[in-house]
């Protein structure tokens, strides 16, 4: 059974009084630091239809800010998030930098580590929710952590932030 007493309900909360569509984003971010851990954290979007990835959201916006789109690479990563539908985990900046160019920013902001858990609604895939932590941080129980927990809530959050952007 779910408790709604600690972070999922803190999240629950800061979900309903949101007022601006980064409001949802700071919810996730703090459940997700409060239940699996994450130094860095960001949201990308991606729309299939235009094949370009958007960051809609960022812990860091001075070293990952949210600007601009960026083409979707047809690579291992995307079989895994895109068509497989399933987490991208690397516990080691040697693994990340197989797949992201920017491993060595990775690696000056203390991560070494990622989940990208991929959000999907209406079969398919909206975005992504990305996590970077130390160095071996995301182990086999953080990531099924992270897949239990954080599935709804990062469909909550994307949807109530897309409502408060309609709204704006």
């Amino acid at each position: 059974m779910t408790d709604f007493t600690g972070p999922l309900a803190t999240f629950d909360h800061a979900l309903s009084i949101a007022t601006i569509p980064d409001a949802p984003f700071d919810a996730l971010l703090k459940l997700t630091r409060e239940t699996v851990g994450v130094k860095l954290f960001t949201f990308m979007t991606a729309d299939m239809k235009t094949e370009l990835a958007q960051r809609s959201y960022t812990s860091h916006p001075d070293d990952y800010p949210v600007s601009g789109t960026k083409p979707i690479t047809y690579d291992s990563w995307f079989e895994t998030v895109h068509k497989d539908r399933k987490s991208f985990v690397a516990n080691t900046l040697a693994e990340i930098a197989t797949v992201f160019p920017d491993y060595e920013l990775i690696g000056r902001l203390g991560c070494g580590s990622v989940i990208n858990l991929p959000v999907v609604l209406g079969d398919t895939l909206v975005g992504t929710v990305n996590m970077l932590d130390e160095e071996h941080h995301y182990t086999p129980e953080r990531v099924a952590q992270a897949q239990g927990l954080l599935s709804l809530p990062a469909k909550a959050a994307y949807l109530a932030s897309r409502a408060l952007q309609a709204s704006a």
